[in-house]
């Protein structure tokens, strides 16, 4: 998968985790693991660029003696789930144009 398409899927992906309720790094990738494999590794940077954009804030609790951030959705992140939202209707016509294509060259 090209990477900048999936970069911008997995940032979807995470504000979607948390548009309902505040949450952690490790729920995050529980939340999403049953349908997009993400590494610690690769969250945190998302978690940290999405901050930096202003689609998330971040806050400390201490959680069992330690420091636990925890994520919330701004209105800005908001916004572009919203967007994605309507971008969706656009990239499905897109793919279902490949995978017409796809089956015609397979024929």
């Amino acid at each position: 998968m090209d990477i900048q398409l999936k970069r911008g899927l997995l940032d979807i992906c995470v504000l979607a985790a948390i548009k309902n309720q505040d949450s952690y790094g490790y729920q995050i990738i529980k939340d999403i693991k049953p349908y997009v494999t993400i590494s610690e590794s690769t969250l945190y940077p998302i978690l940290r660029r999405l901050e930096g954009a202003g689609s998330l804030t971040v806050r400390g609790a201490e959680h069992n003696g330690r420091l636990r951030k925890y994520y919330s959705i701004t209105p800005a992140g908001l916004k572009r789930l919203d967007a994605f939202a309507e971008e969706w209707q656009e990239i499905m016509a897109i793919y279902q144009f490949i995978a017409k294509a796809m089956k015609l060259e397979s024929a």
